[in-house]
């Protein structure tokens, strides 16, 4: 590390405060000084002196004054989002001592993508809780980009899903686990179709359920329907929702879409959903395990991922996802 780096770090955490930094969260929120200093409990003046200090320390203006109040800047929206990841981290940092002191045994928080859960994540946390019966468990099912974002925040400790989807994926470590095939699925009582291969351009008559633009599934569809010389339904339900997508297909047998095959075929071996003998021409694409540079894992969130791994392994998944990995996203 550059030392100049070093010495302006070590001059912030020598002059920052804790109460400056909820200010800031303060000031986001109420989008007033008078407000913000009203809900923590100091005066104005107060307030007003602890905003301007933390602008000399920063070296630059955090709020602008506009018509609708205090509006954070770039550096402001900087500054208060790394003071909310430090916020969440000591409520976090509270909340498990608390529940170790009462033998409750801690908590840990994991986003996941859609494919990622049937296969993996359930097993995974069916075996933590086995071995740490007290541990609370909180499963966030979501897209990789929504959860980053709750990475970011410090409301996950880690997330099952794609780096390569955010602006910035080299401040995320990523350890890639499986590929995520897809499948075309329809009602069980769907009407009969040939057993051995369907095209898509067989199922243009059909409604479909697709996923929102920014879903990598939505882009998987739209390339799959390219290469079969079709253009995208126009008369789709979009949604992210697993259970939506689900719920759509069961009540009407003319809706087809697709669904990561490890979800597919949960839903089959229950007689819900049928999977289509539809050959995608797309690559699958790669999920795994992320977590944000410089923080450590928590001991359960160490043997989540490890409980993950050795699952991918078994399942054979680890060479087709070092072979992927370049295609996440």
């Amino acid at each position: 590390m550059n030392q100049n780096v070093k010495q302006n770090i070590n001059s912030l955490l020598s002059r920052l405060r804790m109460k400056q930094l909820q200010l800031l969260i303060a000031l986001e929120d109420h989008k007033s000084l008078h407000k913000a200093s009203s809900a923590m409990a100091m005066t104005q003046s107060a307030a007003s002196k602890a905003l301007a200090e933390l602008e000399s320390m920063f070296d630059g203006q955090l709020f602008e004054r506009t018509k609708a109040g205090l509006i954070p800047n770039e550096f402001g929206r900087c500054v208060t989002r790394y003071a909310r990841l430090l916020s969440t981290d000591l409520s976090a940092l509270c909340d498990e001592m608390a529940q170790i002191r009462s033998g409750s045994g801690g908590r840990l928080a994991v986003g996941a993508i859609m494919g990622a859960v049937p296969d993996l994540i359930v097993p995974a946390v069916n075996e933590l809780h086995r071995r740490y019966p007290e541990l609370s468990i909180d499963i966030i099912e979501d897209t990789s980009v929504h959860m980053l974002a709750l990475l970011d925040d410090g409301h996950i400790d880690l997330l099952v899903g794609r780096s390569g989807v955010s602006d910035h994926p080299s401040k995320y470590h990523y350890q890639p686990l499986s590929d995520e095939p897809l499948s075309v699925v329809v009602a069980s009582d769907h009407a009969p179709m040939d057993e051995h291969e369907v095209s898509l351009a067989e199922l243009r008559e059909h409604r479909w359920v697709t996923y929102p633009s920014h879903m990598p599934m939505h882009a998987v569809l739209e390339r799959e329907m390219d290469l079969a010389g079709l253009s995208m339904p126009l008369n789709c339900i979009s949604t992210a929702s697993t259970f939506v997508t689900v719920a759509v297909l069961q009540q009407c047998n003319d809706v087809v879409s697709i669904l990561p095959t490890s979800v597919a075929d949960m839903f089959a071996r229950r007689g819900i959903l049928r999977i289509l003998p539809v050959r995608l021409k797309s690559l699958s694409q790669t999920f795994g395990i992320v977590t944000r540079k410089g923080g450590d894992l928590s001991p359960s969130a160490r043997k989540f991922v490890e409980l993950l791994t050795e699952r991918a392994g078994g399942q054979g998944w680890g060479s087709h996802a070092e072979a992927g990995s370049a295609r996440g996203g």
